[in-house]
């Protein structure tokens, strides 16, 4: 009972969370500023998919979060290359 809790909390967060980052990707005033937020987004996905799986007991779904985390991470590599000189 109190594990469904604590996940149902984790959860609530996440998506609070997303959502304030959501916005700032909407508003932000530059490019930089809205990879940031987009980087941010993808966090908290790979955040969200690690508390199903261990909500749920899977863990394919943790094993999808690494990979996603992964892709993440070089999508952020290209866009900071994008954003500094362009791509040669």
């Amino acid at each position: 009972m109190i594990a469904e809790l604590g996940y149902l909390v984790a959860a609530t967060f996440l998506v609070a969370y997303a959502l304030v980052s959501m916005g700032r990707l909407a508003a932000g005033p530059t490019v930089a500023d809205r990879a940031v937020a987009l980087d941010t987004i993808n966090t908290l996905v790979v955040a969200s998919m690690v508390v199903l799986g261990v909500a749920f007991g899977q863990v394919i779904l943790v094993d999808v979060a690494i990979v996603y985390a992964l892709l993440s991470f070089i999508a952020t590599l290209y866009i900071a290359r994008y954003l500094e000189g362009g791509l040669k």
